[in-house]
């Protein structure tokens, strides 16, 4: 199935590229999510006129992402407070949801989909580094602290 990216999509295109996907995956994923439109002449013509548009709203979603990215730089150390045994092993785990709420109670909006775990969920106090993504082009690392109760 061919489709015309309306966005820049990881692993695949940037805006405007038309690309061979597996059908499943465009009509599920990206013509749902306003992702990408089927390749049809009159979908290339109409994607032709809407171009300045969409290049525009694009370098205002980059520029907007770079912005937040320097408000999470000025962040220091993240406090996540969670009930932990004697060695330090939580009751439970610190999530994608933990980190975002902590991270927007101090100051800075996150929403969950934006923190990566590449490793899943932390079940141990310490200091980590979490990685953020922001933009397909914008990424950012952020410092917490998990303690004890």
């Amino acid at each position: 199935m061919e489709v015309i990216l309306l966005d820049r999509v990881e692993n695949l295109g940037n805006l405007g590229d038309v690309v061979n996907v597996r059908p499943g995956y465009g009509r599920n994923f990206l013509i749902p999510g306003g992702r990408a439109i089927p390749a049809t002449d009159a979908n290339r013509t109409v994607f032709d006129a809407r171009r300045a548009e969409l290049e525009k709203a694009s370098a205002d979603a980059l520029t907007a992402a770079e912005g937040r990215r320097n408000a999470f730089q000025e962040l220091t150390l993240i406090t996540i407070t969670q009930r932990a045994g004697d060695e330090g092993k939580l009751y439970g785990s610190v999530g994608t949801a933990d980190i975002a709420e902590a991270v927007t109670v101090a100051g800075v909006d996150l929403k969950k989909h934006e923190v990566r775990l590449p490793n899943g969920a932390f079940r141990q106090t310490g200091q980590f580094e979490v990685d953020v993504h922001l933009h397909p082009e914008v990424n950012a690392t952020i410092n917490i602290e998990i303690v004890a109760e």
